[in-house]
């Protein structure tokens, strides 16, 4: 493939030419607007890592990306935000990190080709309870989607934690993390076209924590221009948006931990503060389930949270949005199995009943509630829940048993208990009808959904889809 301007409907553009193909395994060279990226071409699809996006130095907003000479080297991943060890094995499966570094904002690309075609775009923001995860990773990888649904797909990373989101008047802002994605988003529609994507038909599906922070987006003026719809997939929304006094006590808590200047501490030190003021603040902030680190309401480039309100239902209009949860989104989160084998007293039912009263209280009711106020100002908006009634596993239909049905092959999730019982090629097939249902989604948006039998959500009681 060779790269420099090729004309499309008598206009001159600048990116990768629609040359020939080159035979898989092979270096490719993409023209996107700052510069030449060598990527690879492999089953099919053009693969683009590392690419960076921004630039920031510690506690400061992100900078474009400045355009470059020569041709930069995108053939390896990128590094990833700081973050805490997570344990070896849990109910995804083992633990996956990479090379840490400050410099981690940059974008994992998969393509079909980057030639004159206009395909839909999806843009990934990856969860992890905003301390942990990359974009990067391997059980998110994009390359079954892509082929599927001849779709270019742009996962990104940027920081986390305290590096992404403390919020300390005169030493961090605060929400920097957000802005990060925003940054994100500003380089995919100015590159989409260079990518063999359509920067006017951008999808960004995000799931937990960001799910979470793409509904902090639908909120954001500046932010909203950039994407035509939303999938959000198990936002805890029930844990709402964080408040400026609460932010507060958590950064004197970190401080206090650091105990030293944030600006010249070693990134292992941040994290282990980071660490530390989690646990003191532990039984505060619901004992891990709510992040002490995330999105603050009031600071930029949020809006209060009234302000944020009105400015989802002001953005609704024309907005298409898919959103839902799994029945029982807590269960992912007992890593060690049924509390009840460790608590014999304990019983399956009562058990159950009370995964299914905090999946409710923290997922579902929130987000039918965000679903319906949407739908009220304007927005088209479909709901399902992924149910798995066919399993008796203890991780059955939990928080992320949908990923595998979109991301990832079976290295990446070789060993997660939430699968056992399951061979990959069962997950795979499982995960057609939802692989299928988004992607009609990203490329024609709601009437897709309505064909295919979706019936839209418009307040209590509406139809909900089930992913059995």
């Amino acid at each position: 493939m060779t790269s420099g301007s090729f004309t499309q409907d008598g206009v001159a553009v600048e990116g990768a030419a629609p040359a020939p193909e080159p035979v898989d395994g092979t270096d490719v060279l993409v023209t996107v607007r700052g510069g030449t990226l060598r990527g690879e071409r492999a089953d099919g699809l053009t693969i683009l890592r590392g690419v960076r996006y921004a630039t920031a130095d510690r506690f400061a907003p992100p900078v474009p990306e400045r355009p470059w000479s020569g041709v930069r080297d995108a053939r390896r991943h990128g590094g990833v935000s700081p973050q805490p060890p997570t344990r070896s094995t849990a109910t995804g499966g083992r633990s996956e990190v990479g090379v840490e570094s400050e410099d981690c904002l940059n974008l994992t690309i998969v393509t079909p080709a980057a030639d004159a075609r206009h395909r839909p775009v999806v843009v990934w923001l990856h969860g992890g309870s905003y301390r942990s995860g990359a974009g990067s990773w391997d059980r998110y990888r994009t390359d079954r989607l892509a082929r599927e649904g001849d779709v270019v797909v742009v996962s990104v990373t940027y920081r986390l934690g305290a590096l992404g989101y403390l919020y300390a008047p005169g030493v961090s802002p605060g929400n920097l993390g957000l802005r990060d994605q925003i940054e994100a988003l500003r380089w995919v529609r100015d590159n989409a076209a260079h990518l063999g994507g359509d920067p006017e038909n951008v999808t960004v599906i995000g799931q937990s924590s960001g799910a979470h922070s793409l509904a902090c987006l639908l909120g954001v003026a500046q932010a909203r221009s950039l994407f035509r719809r939303a999938v959000l997939q198990s936002p805890p929304l029930g844990l709402g948006l964080g408040d400026p006094t609460t932010a507060g006590r958590v950064a004197q808590r970190f401080l206090a931990r650091l105990d030293r200047d944030p600006h010249d501490a070693s990134p292992a030190e941040i994290v282990t503060a980071q660490r530390a003021a989690e646990k003191d603040l532990a039984a505060r902030l619901g004992f891990g389930l709510v992040p002490a680190y995330g999105p603050v309401a009031g600071v930029d480039p949020l809006p209060d949270l009234r302000g944020w309100q009105e400015a989802t239902r002001s953005g609704a209009d024309g907005l298409e949005v898919v959103l839902g949860t799994t029945r029982r989104e807590i269960a992912y989160f007992l890593a060690d199995g049924p509390l009840s084998r460790r608590v014999p007293l304990l019983g399956r039912a009562v058990e159950e009943g009370l995964i299914g009263a905090a999946t409710r209280r923290v997922f579902r009711r929130p987000t039918l509630r965000f679903a319906q106020r949407l739908a009220a100002a304007g927005a088209r908006v479909f709901a399902y829940r992924i149910d798995e009634s066919g399993s008796t596993s203890a991780h059955r239909a939990c928080h992320c048993s949908d990923l595998p049905m979109l991301f990832g092959d079976e290295a990446a999730w070789d060993g997660a208990p939430m699968l056992a019982g399951r061979t990959w090629a069962e997950v795979t097939d499982r995960g057609a009808p939802l692989r299928a249902a988004w992607l009609a989604f990203v490329a024609d948006g709601a009437q897709a959904l309505a064909g295919r039998g979706w019936a839209p959500y418009a307040g209590r009681g509406g139809h909900v889809h089930s992913f059995g």
